[in-house]
């Protein structure tokens, strides 16, 4: 929608894209949040006179970042299939700038002649989501607390 109102461009597309990706980190933060404020330890630094503000960048905040960091690993991948598909649609980053996206759109109609021009584009996304999401799935495996104890 902003793409399309503020006119196609790279900056208008990250702008859409981290827009869009606002909600997602407010609700996985949330949700980490509100499965922390009531354990016992959080009972404690109450009792003990810390105040809401203190509890959250002492204790909240450090239990949920491994949530965060795998999060933004999923959604930077997310980001780079929409920043493409924007592209290829016109609305993301202009010639001469390079995007995967506009270069898969210029190869379509060669496809006949030249089928590289689109395989190593749409093979450099495949391989860098791929690679994304199997590194936030590795950083979810090693921040896991319940993982740690069974080695």
């Amino acid at each position: 929608m902003i793409t399309a109102i503020f006119g196609p461009g790279a900056i208008n597309a990250i702008i859409a894209i981290g827009i869009f990706n606002i909600p997602v980190f407010a609700r996985v933060g949330r949700a980490g949040a509100l499965s922390i404020w009531p354990r016992e330890y959080i009972l404690a630094a109450r009792a003990a006179g810390k105040s809401k503000t203190q509890i959250t960048v002492e204790h909240i905040v450090p239990n949920i970042a491994n949530q965060l960091l795998v999060q933004g690993t999923i959604q930077f991948a997310l980001g780079i299939l929409a920043e493409a598909g924007l592209s290829y649609l016109g609305l993301g980053a202009q010639p001469p700038m390079p995007s995967w996206g506009r270069m898969l759109f210029d190869a379509q109609t060669r496809m006949v002649v030249a089928p590289w021009m689109a395989l190593f584009p749409g093979m450099a996304i495949v391989i860098t989501v791929l690679g994304l999401n199997l590194l936030g799935d590795g950083i979810a495996d090693i921040l896991d607390p319940k993982s740690r104890r069974r080695r």
